[in-house]
């Protein structure tokens, strides 16, 4: 027997599931990204010498020698990387998009491998490959530890965040556009400048700056092979942990949110040219069989794949070898973890960390986007929590650490307690992945008919529930992004953590960058593994395991898709 819920009841739970649920996004994101960004600006301006010693302390930073020598580094760096990986990955996503080599779920997935590790791993690699007792070491006529060093390591971590935007770049060509060129007779080379590039060069451009902010804001690599080749994600990271230099570490974080904020900048633009572009009456595009053409980028995308296969699989061959290089019998015994206090609890946090950054997360980012997306109550919160839903995209993870350490960390906050907790870690890791996730969430939301809610409404049936019993299950593959998204950004995060554990919850990566320093890298190349191999297996499970819930949740589609 179904109890009818008066009308008065409902819209008293609809109104706190709406206004609560907000309000407590809303304060979440205060907490977790607009405080500790605070926090950085008053520990770089204040007059206190002891705190940041004010404008004039800024001014000498900034004019000094040294930290001029640190930025045109940086910039370097980053630039060269961005013009060496763009090409290259806009290259294998057209491989992708636009020709009919065989096999490419596997070559995408090979792509995407340095998502699913620390960002050390690649540095680690190269050591093993061509450090001073490296396989290839003869290869190399300078060092491996410098500017070279840092470039490669660097292009193959940014290069699946770079493909990533290509290949949805690429997929919005109108198929009609390609028709009319080809009626007209115009050559490949005069339709890729006037179609491909056209549509895409938007893509390109997004994905230089990812590319540069990425590179300018990361200091596992520089760490691992940087060598004398200072940068300044590595000075700020110094001056915080190693030289208890606050200030110091507090205006170059506010430093390095400048590309992240231009990044952000671009990327809202370009979304906005981008979807005025599009056309509803677009088609999709099928490209036609070339055989010169399906073999030379069949070439090129196994190059691509085989140098990634060589440098994770040359990580993760080391850690099972009794002493690199001369003995390589196998052995276990790196995965003992000496000199890690703890040993193993490093990899336990980290799956703790994960899954709860993945539950909580998954949950309050998808109802975020749900109450934005379908509710139009207290309109003046939607747009609140739409605009901080967007900031946490132009905070790089290594300035929103710094921001905790100095807003948690003060002794007169009263959440002072939760410095050094997991707790902490979670709502960092939440914070830090918050945009993606819910641009995600609510792509997802906004395919759904409103009528949806329209037919709740006429029933009566309250809004959470409806929540709960439709929209959940109707936007289950979404979810399942998401969740994955957020289990493996947990696992393989690094640059925000560094500043926020304590010894009990210590995690993987963290590890990683700690047992390098300590010249332990078996230890560390172990630990890469472990988290490498947990990120691949937890996706691989989330995969098999969603294909049953997905037949059950989007029966309606197929039938609808056989009809």
């Amino acid at each position: 027997m179904s109890v009818i819920v008066p009308t008065k009841s409902i819209n008293r739970l609809d109104s706190l599931f709406v206004a609560g649920g907000k309000l407590f996004i809303i304060c979440l994101l205060i907490l977790g990204v607009l405080l500790p960004l605070l926090a950085i600006f008053w520990r770089g301006f204040t007059p206190d010498i002891s705190q940041g010693g004010g404008f004039q302390a800024a001014i000498d930073l900034f004019t000094s020698a040294n930290f001029l020598w640190l930025v045109g580094n940086s910039i370097s760096v980053s630039l060269s990387v961005a013009v060496i990986t763009v090409p290259l990955a806009y290259l294998f996503a057209y491989a992708l998009h636009r020709t009919l080599i065989p096999f490419k779920s596997l070559w995408r997935g090979i792509s995407l491998l340095p998502l699913l590790a620390p960002s050390m791993l690649p540095g680690i690699a190269l050591v093993y490959l061509f450090g001073n007792q490296g396989l290839l070491r003869s290869l190399l006529t300078e060092s491996i530890y410098g500017y070279w060093g840092l470039v490669l390591g660097e292009v193959i971590y940014t290069f699946p965040h770079a493909l990533m935007i290509l290949l949805s770049a690429l997929s919005m060509s109108d198929a009609r556009l390609f028709d009319a060129a080809s009626s007209l007779g115009a050559s490949s080379w005069r339709t890729f400048r006037s179609v491909t590039w056209s549509s895409s060069r938007h893509g390109i451009f997004a994905a230089l700056c990812l590319v540069f902010t990425l590179t300018i804001t990361d200091f596992g690599i520089p760490v691992v092979v940087g060598g004398d080749y200072q940068v300044l994600a590595l000075e700020a990271y110094k001056a915080v942990l190693g030289q208890q230099q606050f200030g110091r570490g507090a205006l170059i974080g506010m430093l390095l949110l400048l590309p992240a904020l231009l990044t952000f900048g671009v990327d809202v633009w370009l979304r906005k040219r981008q979807r005025d572009a599009m056309s509803s009456r677009a088609q999709f595009y099928l490209p036609k069989a070339n055989f010169q053409r399906d073999t030379l980028y069949l070439i090129f995308v196994m190059l691509i794949c085989a140098l990634f296969l060589l440098v994770f699989g040359t990580a993760v061959y080391s850690s099972f070898i009794q002493f690199w290089p001369y003995n390589l019998s196998f052995s276990l015994r790196h995965y003992n973890f000496e000199g890690l206090p703890g040993g193993w609890l490093a990899y336990t946090n980290s799956i703790i960390l994960a899954f709860y950054t993945a539950t909580i997360g998954c949950f309050l980012i998808f109802m975020g986007a749900y109450l934005i997306e379908k509710t139009a109550s207290h309109s003046w919160l939607n747009n609140l929590l739409r605009m901080l839903s967007f900031v946490p995209m132009a905070v790089p993870g290594l300035v929103l650490g710094l921001g905790y350490v100095f807003f948690f960390n003060l002794p007169n906050n009263p959440l002072n307690f939760l410095y050094g907790s997991m707790v902490l870690l979670v709502l960092c890791s939440i914070a830090h992945f918050f945009t993606t996730a819910y641009m995600t969430a609510s792509t997802a939301l906004r395919q759904l008919d409103k009528e949806f809610e329209a037919a709740s409404l006429s029933l009566k049936a309250p809004l959470y529930r409806h929540f709960w019993r439709i929209t959940i299950p109707l936007c289950l593959p979404a979810l399942l992004d998401i969740y994955r998204y957020l289990f493996v950004s947990a696992m393989t995060t690094v640059s925000a953590a560094i500043f926020l554990y304590s010894p009990d919850t210590i995690l993987a990566a963290v590890a990683v960058l700690n047992m390098d320093d300590a010249g332990n890298i078996g230890g560390a190349a172990a630990m890469s593994t472990l988290i490498l191999t947990t990120s691949a297996g937890v996706s691989i499970l989330l995969s098999i395991a969603s294909q049953g819930v997905l037949r059950r949740t989007q029966a309606w589609h197929q039938r609808e898709a056989k009809q």
